[in-house]
């Protein structure tokens, strides 16, 4: 084994190859020189041991490369949102009118998600569905409520807060509905539904509505 693996080239290959002819003590120094690079972490014996078998498996080691780190984005608070106006609607959008196509859409998206509404859909079926669904576009009515003032209040959601709807009125005023202690009614393709505000709570604190351009 040992002669094999030290023998010299032949001067013929060496000079095809344009190599220098080595004797046998330069090539063994050459193969000690390159498995110590190979293999680091073994000693010298463990690689004269290894040069005994009849394979030799070189190690590779790889740099790990470290993770770039990742920037945090920063995001405004709730707070920082509301003294920056983010969900103040413009004096000019508070028209009914500029609403009514987000109306239509909104009708639709609950056609698609009750399954096309059909009339034999049950009661139950859409009550569900409405407690989950995104309410922005929605016409709602305030059917019941602890403060007399808001009974009878109808218009389309245009946002919703953890606490509060936003809604427009047929009239173009904007009113600020709480949940807490008021019933809402929605009616979509002859179904009506009635909403218990204080339910809506439990939904996220702030959905982005549609707003017109």
């Amino acid at each position: 084994m040992e002669g094999v693996l030290y023998s010299g080239l032949p001067r013929e290959a060496a000079k095809e190859l344009c190599l220098q002819p080595q004797g046998s003590e330069e090539a063994r120094a050459f193969v000690s020189a390159f498995l110590k690079r190979s293999m680091p972490k073994k000693k010298d014996e463990a690689i004269q041991d290894v040069l005994t078998r009849k394979a030799v498996v070189l190690e590779h080691h790889c740099r790990r490369r470290k993770k770039p780190k990742r920037r945090k984005t920063k995001t405004f608070t709730a707070k920082q949102r509301r003294e920056l106006g983010l969900f103040d609607i413009e004096p000019e959008q508070q028209r009914y009118e500029l609403f009514l196509p987000l109306h239509e859409l909104w009708k639709q998206y609950i056609r698609d998600l009750c399954y096309g509404l059909k009339p034999d859909a049950q009661p139950q079926m859409v009550q569900s569905k409405l407690l989950k669904a995104d309410l922005h576009g929605a016409v709602v009515t305030v059917t019941k409520s602890k403060c007399p003032s808001y009974v009878g209040i109808t218009g389309i959601i245009l946002q919703e807060f953890k606490h509060v709807f936003k809604i427009i009125t047929k009239d173009n005023k904007l009113k600020v509905v709480p949940k807490i202690n008021n019933v809402f009614s929605v009616e979509t393709d002859g179904f009506i539904s009635y909403i218990y505000g204080s339910k809506f709570q439990l939904r996220a604190i702030y959905k982005t509505g549609f707003l017109a351009d």
